[in-house]
């Protein structure tokens, strides 16, 4: 099991910094509706779908990927969906795509391993990062996921968060992974 802190990046577990925070000013800055949950930490769907049961919409699972090139992709899928990263590369038009190191999530979108998400876009002053969500998704008009830490939800509208995007300077491109 590799270690997962590091002097390079907070650890994963200590929320004390308030990372909900630059998201939460950022969606009242932009006008943006949104309600958030707080909740026990989750480290998988399965137990995502559990403590978040009650939380309706679409709820997300969120993967930071990097192909040989250095090209950067956060995707956000619907949380059941099937994913098959080792295809994705082919329609997206990459190279083959791996899981980022923890350094480099830190680095581009301050946020540290299990609390990744689309609102970590906020954090890409760089536009490093190609942004991906599944066109499962199109089918909630509420979308959930994780403001910055896996203890708490944050819902928001379909298409306030289309604007949450937009107000990023990414773009937001539907994917359909049932298609991979």
């Amino acid at each position: 099991m590799s270690d997962t802190t590091s002097p390079n990046y907070p650890d994963p577990n200590d929320f004390s910094r308030l990372p909900e925070k630059d998201v939460f000013n950022w969606l009242v800055q932009h006008e943006l509706a949104h309600h958030t949950v707080t909740h026990a930490p989750t480290h998988s769907v399965k137990e995502s779908s559990e403590l978040k049961s009650d939380i309706i919409g679409g709820h997300t699972k969120n993967l930071f990927l990097k192909d040989k090139k250095g090209q950067i992709v956060l995707v956000s899928a619907w949380a059941h969906a099937e994913l098959r990263l080792n295809q994705l590369h082919k329609i997206i038009q990459t190279q083959r795509l791996s899981f980022a190191k923890p350094e480099l999530l830190w680095e581009t979108l301050k946020v540290t391993p299990g609390s990744v998400s689309a609102f970590s876009l906020l954090h890409d002053t760089e536009k490093r990062v190609r942004f991906l969500a599944d066109n499962k998704l199109q089918q909630y008009e509420v979308l959930n996921f994780h403001p910055l830490r896996n203890d708490m939800t944050t819902s928001i509208s379909q298409n306030d968060f289309a604007k949450f995007v937009e107000t990023t300077d990414h773009s937001l491109e539907w994917i359909d992974f049932t298609e991979i």
